[in-house]
């Protein structure tokens, strides 16, 4: 169900002659913090893909020296891991949630200003919905956590089927 937004809180009229230029120095600035949003969320990806390729490369070598057994406490490792990849995931999901409402604001303030660059750009983008135009980053963002984790439950099986 799709909640309408009320962002106007006074009347142009109330409000006084500079209206126009509050709305758009706090379009400016929004717009400025919806990027900022996007810049941690890579700077997060990029986080965990460094903390995961260590891991990965950790458990490889642990796993060859035969340090980790086939027992439940050789798999505890992996299962911690294996969490810090829901928990990546969770993150993903949480910045895409908090941009959809962004650029749901966004769209909503190029109401009231001359253009709408931001709402002209989804729709030539198809909205998101022809991959042939535009595939949101956030769709393939959300299956690299998946991937490590399965290359995680790869090498835990290791653990019982090696040679």
């Amino acid at each position: 169900m799709e909640t309408e937004l009320n962002l106007l809180r006074q009347s142009k009229e109330a409000y006084g002659s500079e209206f126009e230029k509050h709305l758009f120095e706090q379009y400016k600035l929004y717009v400025e913090m919806a990027d900022r949003i996007s810049a941690r969320r890579m700077l997060a990806n990029s986080f965990f893909v460094g903390v995961h390729t260590v891991l990965i490369t950790a458990f490889t070598v642990l796993l060859k020296e035969k340090v980790l057994q086939p027992t439940l406490l050789g798999l505890t490792p992996f299962i911690a891991v294996i969490l810090l990849c829901f928990v990546w995931w969770r993150v993903v999901h949480s910045y895409r949630q908090l941009n959809s409402g962004k650029f749901k604001v966004v769209h909503e303030l190029e109401q009231m200003l001359p253009v709408a660059p931001y709402d002209a750009e989804w729709v030539a983008l198809g909205a998101g919905k022809d991959r042939k135009k535009y595939l949101p980053l956030t769709h393939v963002e959300n299956w690299v956590p998946v991937c490590f984790g399965f290359l995680y439950v790869l090498l835990a099986a290791t653990l019982y089927f090696k040679d």
